[in-house]
């Protein structure tokens, strides 16, 4: 049965340290240090675990790391708390824009919704009446 941490399951054949990262908000080097901290090795697989050391993982993470809903929930309110007070970076977020000084000139079509094409990309064929 899969290791569940705050409502996500860890994938079973990967070690712990790179099965850690699925949960939001946990990244290789905070994977690292609470393996360590735990005292868990880092090469063990996911599976391998034992219920003690599985029991440790969930209630250090449970207790210690704003994880999943809780820090999405965070992150929504600063970026609101931006778009309130009238910020520059908190009006680039309601424009939809780059908010941390990329250039948008030959960048971020995407996100502009600028999406050039190719040349040939908008040509019609020759059957086709113009």
């Amino acid at each position: 049965m899969p290791i569940r941490i705050s409502g996500i399951n860890l994938p079973d054949q990967k070690r712990v340290v790179i099965g850690l990262t699925s949960v939001y908000g946990i990244g290789r080097p905070l994977s690292a240090r609470i393996l360590k901290l735990l005292g868990i090795d880092e090469n063990t697989k996911t599976k391998e675990l034992t219920a003690g050391e599985e029991q440790k993982l969930r209630e250090y993470i449970e207790r210690n790391v704003k994880v999943e809903g809780e820090l999405r929930r965070e992150v929504s309110m600063n970026i609101r708390r931006l778009k309130d007070v009238g910020s520059y970076r908190g009006s680039r977020h309601i424009k939809k824009l780059p908010v941390h000084g990329q250039r948008t000139k030959s960048n971020s079509r995407t996100v502009r919704g600028n999406v050039r094409r190719t040349a040939g990309s908008g040509r019609k064929s020759a059957s086709e009446k113009t």
